[in-house]
């Protein structure tokens, strides 16, 4: 299947992925004390500043959720390549399962945890560890779908191409909208997780992260278009 076509509904779907990556940074940054769990760039950066004794920055968290990103990732790819020539329902729905359970399994570790004090100390490596392999998971499903312009977490190389394929760079500004739409996406995905997690704690944010995938998937997965198998 070639997922460019324009009958596809996988850019809504990654649209609606890339709001729960705003959740997820949301919780885990504000809520387990500056990790990503979905941005690796971010915690490469700040492992670098906790092997350097930078105060506030421990190297441990960073670790984890690094390791657990490449944990789902690896298991994403074997069970991506398994259902390689299948029809892409079949994988959506595998994938939204697995990213789904992952995150209302961290809501209900959550249940408890105090914020301020980051206790249970158990409890932060949990989230972190099950978030981080649901978001590796999620990167790597992505990645087999190639869809242009929506990675869902990162958005540095989507920046770039807005303004250097820009009008005023002389470029012919392809997928304007898809990629502006990513940018919105994790912007208002991040701003409503903050207003949760501020307000309500860890699990409401989990909890509709999850039901989101869940729920988006399972209407992209009913499009005619989801029938034809996934690329090899």
């Amino acid at each position: 299947m070639s997922a460019a076509k324009s009958s596809t509904p996988l850019p809504w779907l990654l649209l609606l992925l890339s709001v729960t990556t705003g959740l997820v940074d949301a919780i885990s940054v504000l809520g387990l004390g500056k990790v990503f769990t979905a941005n690796m760039t971010g915690n490469i950066v700040f492992l670098g500043f906790a092997a350097a004794g930078t105060p506030g920055f421990r190297v441990a968290p960073f670790v984890a959720a690094i390791a657990a990103f490449l944990l789902g990732a690896l298991i994403a790819g074997r069970i991506g390549k398994h259902h390689a020539g299948r029809p892409l329902h079949h994988w959506l729905i595998v994938a939204a399962l697995v990213e789904a359970a992952l995150l209302w399994i961290a809501a209900g570790v959550s249940i408890g945890f105090d914020i301020p004090s980051q206790s249970p100390t158990a409890s932060v490596f949990a989230i972190i560890a099950l978030t981080g392999v649901a978001m590796g998971f999620r990167n790597a499903t992505i990645r087999q779908l190639k869809v242009p312009d929506l990675t869902t977490t990162v958005l540095t190389l989507t920046l770039t191409g807005l303004a250097a394929d820009s009008h005023f760079a002389g470029g012919s500004n392809p997928n304007w909208a898809r990629r502006i739409g990513g940018v919105l996406a994790i912007f208002l995905g991040a701003m409503l997780g903050a207003v949760l997690v501020n307000r309500y704690g860890l699990t409401p944010p989990l909890i509709l992260a999850g039901a989101m995938v869940l729920v988006g998937t399972a209407a992209c997965a009913l499009h005619p278009a989801a029938r034809e198998p996934l690329a090899k």
